[in-house]
């Protein structure tokens, strides 16, 4: 594995009892850098106190409880990303994974109509996100499925994501928005805060399929949602970290949220997201309480642990 920065002991002090709310790791579908109970055991060694686990593809309560009796008092949260593999939009899915003890709900992801459609390309020398030759593989096998779509032709929202959105309510859940266009979080966002939604996560606004301009960035804050901001798009080359710390700057470190969305055997280690992303916020003028914000208080408050 290539050499990677090491975090500064001021930057771990300052994202102590963090959680990262955005991580890949093993068991999964493909290789990752680190299983989930020894990347606990490294969280607690450097004082972060929890991380929700994320997969494309399957739940990840059950992972997490595993975790959490493993490692008694880590905070192991559960997650659940509404693509075709637990049959997209299904709220019979968000309901069993929420009795289950999730707390994070994505939108799709990997198979949203935005993400299949999106023509966007990468900068030159980016990084392909690791799930793209899975999903190549699914089509030329023959069993990928259609987009999972969260709006129907004219714009309104699907009923089924309606019902989807009333239980992330009714459990008090978080709603992250995926890999849906700017247009759909708009829609979504506001029909998440009709139907109750407490938590909202707008799912890395720079990364190639998102693009979230910075004013509606700025809307959506104004919504009460929390826009995340991902190590992996910068350090991949999805965008430049000026333009990270530019949004970071214009919407305001309150209505953030840091993020690894590490685990790639490639990248850092995971437990060094956090504390690298501190760094390079430092670096640019961030105070101590800006990187608190957008680190731990808001961190804790998306995986449910305020």
């Amino acid at each position: 594995m290539p050499d990677h920065p090491q975090p500064s002991r001021r930057a771990r002090e300052l994202v102590a009892d963090a959680y990262d709310i955005h991580i890949h790791v093993a068991p999964d579908v493909m290789r990752r850098r680190i299983d989930d109970l020894a990347l606990a055991t490294r969280f607690t060694e450097v004082g972060l106190a929890g991380f929700v686990l994320k997969s494309h593809y399957v739940p990840t309560a059950e992972r997490a409880a595993v975790v959490r009796a493993a490692v008694p008092g880590f905070g192991a949260v559960g997650a659940i990303t509404l693509n075709a593999a637990v049959g997209g939009m299904n709220p019979i899915a968000v309901e069993i994974a929420a009795r289950s003890g999730a707390q994070v709900v994505w939108l799709p992801t990997v198979d949203s109509a935005n993400q299949r459609a999106c023509t966007a390309t990468d900068p030159e020398g980016a990084t392909p996100p690791m799930w793209a030759r899975l999903q190549d593989e699914l089509r030329e096998e023959g069993i990928a499925a259609d987009p999972v779509d969260v709006l129907g032709p004219g714009g309104g929202v699907l009923d089924r994501t309606r019902q989807v959105l009333r239980l992330i309510a009714k459990h008090d859940m978080t709603l992250a928005t995926g890999h849906l266009s700017a247009d759909e979080i708009d829609v979504v966002v506001d029909a998440a805060a009709t139907e109750g939604v407490r938590r909202i996560v707008i799912t890395h606004p720079e990364f190639t399929s998102q693009r979230v301009a910075v004013e509606r960035q700025r809307a959506l804050a104004a919504k009460g949602a929390l826009l995340e901001r991902c190590f992996t798009t910068p350090h991949s080359g999805k965008v430049s970290w000026r333009t990270w710390f530019e949004h970071i700057e214009a919407v305001g470190p309150e209505h953030s949220v840091l993020s690894s969305d590490l685990g790639q055997p490639f990248n850092p280690p995971v437990e060094d997201g956090l504390a690298l992303l501190a760094d390079r916020l430092l670096a640019e003028g961030f105070t101590d309480k800006d990187i608190r914000t957008m680190a731990v208080g808001n961190s804790r408050r998306l995986a449910g642990a305020e």
